[in-house]
């Protein structure tokens, strides 16, 4: 039985990216218009074994969130091989996957089906889910009439509560009020504790990340540029961050300058 819970071998992600719909619309027909190529994730390999803990820092557009999404499979690597071994719950789009139409306790069993849990499996977890989004008679109403803070405790509460194997947390658990967020994080730190399951956690908040993650990976412009100890993580984080800053002064000095 591997104890590799996820691994990227060599993996490429590329977005062609055109001016305007228009011109995405006539490259159907036309191979004279080319697109500009973007690689949001360029040549990356590394490996989570199972019951790890690892933080993913880098700046917008280093390419966190893209890896993210080709774990969970909304995307797919140009290029490469993702390996991804158990039950992923990704906490990212809190607020999608639910019908509208039906109930809390409803889009509880529509949610799990999609997550490809079977429906004895989310009956014995409904009343640990129902407890902990703490929504009251809501439970019962169609989830159109709930704000999107319910919405995002609802979908906090089930993909916390489905005994997941790898665990994605996409930046700061900003769920509901201050004392739901504390309840999240107590939640988070049980699952990570426990060792059961695999946690991926990105943020630009360091404190946050040492809390629960004992390693880090830097990236910068899709590349891997760290990879190590949690506390050896943050400092070369910081490090890019003040080295960005200076150049940015500097940039703006000289324009000033000219």
């Amino acid at each position: 039985m591997s104890s590799t819970a996820i691994e990227f071998k060599h993996v490429t992600k590329r977005y062609k990216l055109y001016k305007n719909d228009k011109q995405r619309f006539k490259a159907i027909f036309s191979k004279k218009i080319q697109p500009k190529i973007k690689k949001a994730v360029d040549d990356v390999s590394f490996t989570v074994e199972k019951g790890e803990s690892v933080a993913l820092f880098g700046r917008n557009g280093a390419g966190k969130s893209t890896l993210l999404k080709m774990i969970t499979g909304v995307t797919y690597p140009t290029s490469g091989e993702i390996i991804v071994d158990g039950r992923v719950s990704a906490l990212l789009e809190l607020t999608a996957g639910f019908d509208p139409e039906f109930t809390g306790r409803e889009n509880i069993f529509f949610r799990g089906q999609l997550l490809g849990i079977s429906e004895e499996e989310i009956r014995a977890l409904e009343d640990d889910i129902i407890e902990f989004a703490d929504l009251g008679d809501y439970i019962d109403q169609p989830v159109r009439t709930y704000s999107s803070g319910m919405k995002a405790r609802l979908g906090f509460a089930i993909n916390a509560n489905i005994k997941p194997e790898i665990l994605i947390v996409d930046e700061a658990l900003s769920v509901g009020d201050k004392e739901f967020r504390l309840k999240c994080n107590k939640k988070i730190n049980e699952i990570v504790g426990e060792g059961k399951a695999t946690f991926l956690f990105v943020t630009h908040s360091t404190k946050v990340a040492k809390s629960f993650c004992k390693r880090g990976i830097v990236l910068k412009q899709g590349q891997i540029q760290f990879d190590g100890d949690i506390q050896d993580a943050i400092d070369y984080y910081e490090d890019l961050l003040e080295k960005a800053q200076e150049m940015r002064k500097r940039k703006g000095s000289q324009k000033v300058l000219g």
